[in-house]
């Protein structure tokens, strides 16, 4: 296996949360040739703009879990677990898409593989959050730098997949950066990594599961749901939770966390199945750099020279990859073009020689007629 699957996999479910992991063809698998029609170019705008909006929300969401203070962090994941799978429950019933639900309950494997990507999840939103309200939002949004590299790496050690130079060269660089910035931190950036592997963990599992993402974050959720219903029952009971006393916006925000985790999905939902696979592969660095650049900018969070050295080499390292990505792309389209030229060819040649011999064929039988013709008494 090449790392070209491990590349489909990453675009599959890389996003700050859940995406549908619908199979996301590149632009040569798609289309032998440009599609310029009226109606592509509009499909395609409109995928572009849910594309947008999906990895815009991603990288903008810093901005929502400072509203939410004064709860702490495991009390914001309870709720957003709690409110994402009414959201999304709803957001089903209206598109009709509850088929699925009684054939996984009878998956155990599938089941198994669902409450792994929920544990998985919660360790990824948790963090994430925490890193938010902590003064980590740069380091967070290295994270999601660093998530592409991490996810090849797990590609070559678990899938046995293959690198080709380019990509060897893109994860060396990314762990030359992970140096560097331990340096520049005094210490390894665990929010980054934690963020990362949690993450693209979190895509291996996704991967095997193979569920829509909508229909996957309900059933994450729906294993979620009891154990943070259950503790913020506990927080009430010790008088801790901010639902309820903080005032009625507060407890709007709360419940708002349900809408923040799913509409994002539901436009990235519209934007996989409109845009090729290297498009895609653009747009996803969108969220991290608003995250990047909203730690610095918005929040003040000190960069000294040893971190912008390592994020450059990060920089770096992703410029590298999605080069690689975008060349791998360019020449698998020209080969399908090709290859769809010559069967095209090959069918004319064909059908040229079997229109001439049966051409060829009927003038023999006007001959042999004609002779017949000839020879017989008038």
């Amino acid at each position: 296996m090449t790392c070209g699957g491990s590349w489909r996999y990453l675009l599959g479910v890389c996003s700050h949360n859940e995406r549908r992991a619908v199979p996301v063809e590149s632009e040569g698998e798609k289309h032998i040739g440009p599609d310029t029609g009226p109606e592509s170019k509009g499909e395609q705008r409109i995928g572009l703009l849910n594309g947008f909006a999906a990895y815009g929300m991603w990288g903008l969401v810093p901005l929502f879990w400072p509203f939410l203070e004064p709860a702490g962090a495991g009390e914001i994941l309870a709720h957003r677990m709690v409110w994402s799978l009414g959201f999304v429950l709803i957001a089903l019933v209206v598109m009709r898409r509850w088929a699925w639900a009684l054939p996984l309950l009878r998956q155990p494997r599938k089941l198994g593989l669902i409450t792994v990507a929920a544990g998985v999840i919660t360790i990824n939103w948790g963090v994430y959050i925490w890193a938010v309200n902590s003064g980590h939002v740069v380091e967070a949004s290295l994270g999601y730098f660093i998530n592409p590299l991490v996810t090849i790496a797990i590609g070559v050690l678990l899938l046995k997949e293959r690198l080709r130079p380019a990509q060897w060269a893109a994860v060396g660089t990314g762990f030359a950066a992970v140096l560097v910035l331990t340096v520049g931190y005094g210490q390894p950036p665990w929010i980054s990594l934690c963020l990362a592997f949690s993450f693209a963990t979190y895509g291996l599992v996704k991967k095997k599961l193979n569920l829509g993402g909508l229909e996957s974050l309900a059933a994450e959720t729906a294993v979620q749901f009891l154990p943070a219903l259950g503790y913020l029952v506990w927080l009430s009971a010790r008088g801790d939770a901010t639902f309820g006393g903080e005032g009625a916006g507060h407890a709007v925000l709360l419940a708002a966390t349900g809408v923040v985790t799913a509409l994002p999905l539901v436009c990235f939902g519209a934007a996989a199945i409109r845009v090729p696979l290297s498009t895609l592969g653009l747009l996803q660095y969108l969220a991290p750099v608003l995250q990047f650049l909203l730690g610095i900018l918005y929040f003040h969070e000190a960069m000294p020279p040893e971190r912008w050295a390592g994020f450059a080499l990060v920089w770096a390292a992703l410029s590298l990859l999605t080069w690689d990505a975008l060349r791998t792309a360019r020449r698998s389209r020209t080969a399908l073009r090709n290859a769809a030229i010559a069967a095209a060819s090959a069918t004319a040649e064909a059908s040229a020689e079997a229109s001439a011999s049966a051409e060829a064929s009927a003038a023999g039988v006007t001959e042999v007629a004609g002779q017949e013709q000839a020879g017989r008494p008038q």
